[in-house]
């Protein structure tokens, strides 16, 4: 790096103070990042910069500083025949329309890039995954190794000169014996205690590396990649127009049918593909019922975890989420792998007869208030409820963004964020609705978000309902004409993102000129969310370990995709 530059003070500089308020005015964004941009570079979701592998920390802490860009959303890395990309993309937690693109290019002898987690913790999950499927080293970084695949295993499978068709063989480390025995340290009073990875409290394969003092947890490690079905790589395999969709049903398969708007969403804007707005209304409607799949599954098992109760609280969420089945079996012709969004719109229209569709719909949103006050009857009224999780598993606002967490996650540390309503998509900012937050960022919290998320879906889908009864026979139109084959400009590349039952996920999509993509990354919120888990483990009692980790109502199936 070098030493002639003139660093910029710490805080706020009044000069770029509007970054923050009004907008990115990429003049401005430009002359903020001038002495570290090799030049610029094209993106159709934001402004992107090429900046020096040496000058991470620095630009990251500038922006983050001095324009307010607090949320580093994902980072992309990805493989030329010439050169490695380690991309990161920003945008604010109070304005999510405020994106900007860092690029950081890397020679292929020597693919090494300065670590960006003294700025963003969220970084370090994320550049271990970067090593461990592309190749590309991060220096400086805390905890350098794999985090999907055995730390053995030879190679990097998303790298341009992988070989799909050589046999893997994963050694075990030489000498070392697989089973240790109980064994007792006379320097420590801690115990080490793994914790999964086949344990119904880890909801899927999750292994908890925990270290204990007495029953107090001192340090907790989640080691993932158990269910690693190298999703990102099918997804390049596959062509834009039918074979990529189907897989975003997956990833998150609790309440996957969002999953495939974030799909969507991102091959439409790079394609640029309209839809129609009737089809905007059935999307909206279906995803919000996908919502509620997901919230209800979150708040029964979640009893699961911190008191038992399967024969109640278990029992009813499963009654409200068949009913839920029954609906969406209807619309889209599944219970679980939907497939209802196409480019350009959705499958079909409502099933026939309408009227008697409609009415189904309307009975259970009438009696959604009464099974709602139920839960908090049972639930969140619940004395044992409330002392298992009222001040426990606390995450703080500032390290919740420090970690990427988005969703119910973030909202129940009073972070007011939904991609939902701050960029805006589908026929969201056309209703009424409100964003739900609590303020006391513990487990209690995140499960009140999640019953008050299912109030304001019930709003959504009313309103949805009400347009597409009265909508034009004539006018209903699921899809725009989209091309059988579809081949976007070759270097065409967009970053999209759309709100889950989980929290933001996003989708990153690079174009060859060819029929698939180029590059396919999936920016998961369980993944992010369950890294911030540590925080709020760390002093607490090995019983709200277990609880803190079903208030992130993760799947594994989305984390390790």
């Amino acid at each position: 790096m070098s030493e002639q530059r003139q660093r910029k003070p710490k805080g706020i500089d009044p000069e770029y103070d509007h970054l923050r308020e009004d907008g990115v005015d990429e003049e401005r964004l430009e002359s903020l990042l001038s002495e570290y941009t090799l030049r610029r570079d094209e993106h159709a979701n934001a402004p992107g910069f090429v900046i020096r592998p040496d000058d991470i920390q620095e630009v990251l802490a500038l922006l983050r500083d001095e324009a307010g860009f607090d949320h580093l959303s994902c980072i992309t890395p990805q493989e030329y025949e010439d050169r490695y990309e380690s991309i990161l993309h920003l945008t604010k937690y109070g304005n999510r329309t405020h994106e900007v693109t860092l690029v950081v290019q890397l020679p292929k002898h020597d693919p090494v890039c300065q670590t960006a987690e003294p700025v963003f913790r969220t970084a370090d999950w994320h550049e271990r995954e970067a090593f461990d499927l592309v190749g590309i080293e991060y220096e400086g970084h805390p905890d350098p190794r794999r985090i999907l695949l055995p730390e053995t295993w030879q190679g990097h499978p998303l790298a341009l000169d992988y070989d799909q068709e050589k046999p893997q063989v994963v050694k075990y480390t030489e000498h070392a014996n697989p089973i240790q025995p109980d064994h007792h340290e006379a320097e420590s009073d801690t115990m080490f205690l793994n914790i999964g990875p086949h344990h119904p409290a880890t909801h899927g394969v999750l292994h908890l590396e925990t270290v204990l003092d007495g029953e107090t947890v001192v340090d907790v490690d989640p080691d993932i990649g158990y269910l690693h079905r190298c999703e990102e790589q099918m997804c390049q395999n596959g062509t834009y127009r039918h074979q990529i969709i189907p897989y975003a049903d997956r990833w998150d398969y609790t309440a996957n049918l969002p999953n495939e708007w974030a799909v969507a969403r991102a091959i439409e804007d790079l394609a640029d593909i309209e839809v129609p707005e009737y089809a905007q209304i059935l999307r909206t409607m279906s995803v919000e019922f996908g919502r509620m799949l997901g919230h209800f599954l979150a708040v029964s098992t979640f009893a699961l975890d911190v008191y038992g109760d399967f024969t109640a609280i278990f029992q009813y969420g499963m009654r409200d989420r068949e009913v839920v089945q029954d609906i969406l079996e209807d619309l889209t012709g599944q219970r679980m792998m939907f497939y209802f969004f196409r480019l350009g719109g959705v499958a079909w229209d409502l099933p026939e007869p309408r009227e008697e569709w409609i009415e189904k719909c309307r009975d259970f949103l009438d009696e959604l208030p009464s099974k709602v006050d139920e839960y908090h009857d049972l639930l969140t009224g619940n004395e044992i409820f409330q002392l298992r999780t009222i001040n426990t598993g606390v995450l703080e606002p500032e390290v919740a963004k420090d970690y990427g967490c988005t969703g119910p996650v973030a909202r129940g540390s009073g972070i007011d964020y939904d991609v939902r309503r701050d960029d805006p998509y589908g026929y969201y900012d056309e209703l009424e609705w409100d964003v739900v937050t609590e303020d006391s960022c513990d487990n209690h919290a995140r499960v009140l978000v999640r019953l008050r998320e299912v109030e304001e879906s019930a709003k959504i889908i009313e309103q949805c309902l009400d347009l597409l009864e009265d909508w034009p026979e004539d006018e209903r139109t699921v899809q725009s004409n989209v091309p059988r084959t579809l081949k976007p400009d070759a270097g065409t590349e967009t970053y999209r993102a759309v709100e889950i039952a989980k929290g933001e996920l996003g989708v990153y999509v690079r174009s060859d000129g060819s029929n698939s993509p180029a590059r396919f990354k999936i920016r998961s919120p369980c993944f992010h969310n369950l890294s911030a888990l540590p925080e709020m483990a760390n002093g607490e009692y090995v019983a709200d370990l277990i609880a803190s980790l079903g208030s992130l109502d993760i799947v594994l199936g989305s984390v390790d995709r």
